[in-house]
């Protein structure tokens, strides 16, 4: 499993425009072969400044999704909303911990 960090940051006004936007996006994204999970996340200082996490089975997984018709569709609509480039990382999960009693522990195994 991997995770997809991608930070945005939007032009004044256009924050509102771009949450528009992903509720409009965010099911056909979660139903890509490969996607486990999907959040946006903002940042609580600069309200202009947004995150989308996303858990993928594989690399190849995230760059299919990366080549499909729904990125085609989403991408260059949300770029031309940005006030700087956005900051992308892909990460392997080495340990994941949760409260007890909210789910179990999905530590990947050493």
């Amino acid at each position: 499993m991997i995770v997809r960090l991608v930070r945005m940051t939007f032009r004044p006004g256009e924050a509102a425009h771009f949450q528009e936007l992903f509720n409009g996006w965010r099911h056909r994204i979660i139903a890509t072969p490969g996607c486990r999970m999907l959040e946006l996340l903002r940042d609580t200082q600069d309200r202009s400044v947004f995150f989308t996490r996303s858990e993928w089975e594989s690399p190849e997984s995230l760059e299919a999704y990366r080549r499909s018709a729904t990125f085609a569709d989403v991408w260059p609509v949300v770029k031309a909303l940005f006030a700087a480039p956005a900051a992308a990382w892909t990460l392997e999960v080495e340990h994941h911990m949760q409260h007890p009693g909210t789910r179990e522990d999905t530590t990947p195994p050493a």
